[in-house]
């Protein structure tokens, strides 16, 4: 297996710095997910490691080769893009086969391979059929399966998913996230989807206008979140955020806003904490309904519309005069301009600071 590293690379499309200066160690056997919004640049990133791009600057290396100039076909990797770009009137067997036909290798050696995929991704039963009797999650298992056959050290993911239905999603991932524990491969992911970077990924790099804003595990990346727009990119709904300051009450350190003074007493700060504009920052699904224990914050406001989801419901209300997201468990029994208690845990919030977004 190949570990991946991009050094201080560049990409420009026609004088437009897409990515400039990025930096990415991926250790040998890992599953990367590479998350952010539309246009970030992920894809572009993926697409210089797999060379299907040019970098104007920096260099890409798989394991001690350097790569940077090298064809795709000799980068030793297996690509799976969003669209399943299979050959219709070939079977499923002769998809998966066919790179290794072109490239020769022995049939015996051929046929070994194909089985080993096709178990793998629960194909055996379709390797007659042709693509078009197949369905999208069935597609682009045979995708996956034809980038498998290569034995490569590192398999790379466009936005594999995205075209599929929610189920067909939730389905296939499952699969991908086997697949990885099975063969231990290095795996380089590329989605905008939160879901399926959390349960997916050894580490996630989020991304924001080509440059990496953190690059943690999942564990980190939704409780620590480095600053206020990681903070807001993951969780669903998003973070309550809450606009004040860092100021001293009773010798404690507190969080100052229209909402009231929070205590800051049990929050890790990364350093002390100096005085001025702070954001903080409390996930929905970090908020409880009702009396609060002792140690809690409380709260209360009206109820401005209710979001039932099945086995969660997501509540609306105001605090300190903006709108104010809960998460809870199952049914409620209060309706819209009710008022509600409520109460959260300071040491579980994220605290910013106001100018540079940076978590404190």
């Amino acid at each position: 297996m190949s570990a991946v590293s991009v050094k201080d690379i560049g990409v420009t499309f026609g004088g437009l710095k897409v990515i400039e200066g990025l930096s990415l160690d991926i250790r040998a056997g890992e599953f990367i997910v590479l998350l952010g919004p539309s246009g970030c640049g992920k894809s572009t990133l993926l697409n210089a490691i797999a060379g299907l791009i040019d970098v104007s600057d920096g260099q890409v290396w798989m394991g001690d080769k350097n790569v940077t100039w090298a064809e795709p076909k000799d980068r030793g990797i297996g690509m799976v893009f969003q669209s399943y770009s299979l050959y219709p009137r070939m079977t499923v067997e002769e998809n998966l086969s066919f790179g290794l036909r072109i490239a020769r290798t022995p049939k015996t050696e051929i046929a070994n391979r194909v089985s080993r995929a096709a178990a793998m991704l629960h194909l055996e039963p379709l390797l007659r059929r042709k693509p078009a009797e197949l369905s999208g999650g069935q597609r682009q298992r045979v995708a996956i399966g034809r980038a498998l056959v290569r034995n490569c050290d590192v398999f790379l993911f466009d936005e594999p998913l995205s075209n599929l239905d929610a189920k067909l999603r939730t389905e296939l991932r499952i699969e991908i996230k086997k697949l990885h524990q099975e063969i231990g491969n290095t795996m380089i992911y590329v989605t905008h989807d939160q879901v399926e970077a959390l349960t997916l990924a050894d580490r996630i790099a989020v991304m924001k206008s080509g440059v990496i804003q953190q690059f943690a595990s999942p564990h980190d990346i939704y409780h620590k979140p480095a600053n206020a727009f990681v903070a807001g990119f993951i969780g669903s709904p998003t973070m309550n955020m809450i606009d004040g300051e860092i100021a001293g009450r009773d010798g404690a350190v507190a969080h100052k806003s229209p909402a009231g003074a929070i205590d800051l007493s049990r929050y890790a700060f990364l350093r002390s904490p100096a005085a001025g504009a702070a954001t903080f920052g409390i996930r929905p699904e970090h908020v409880g309904l009702g009396a609060a224990p002792a140690g809690r914050h409380r709260g209360n406001g009206k109820v401005t519309l209710i979001e039932p989801m099945g086995g969660e419901t997501v509540v609306w209300t105001e605090f300190g005069g903006k709108p104010f997201v809960i998460k809870t468990d199952g049914e409620v029994d209060f309706g819209l301009g009710d008022a509600i208690d409520f109460h959260f845990e300071p040491a579980r919030a994220s605290v910013f600071d106001a100018s540079s977004g940076e978590r404190m």
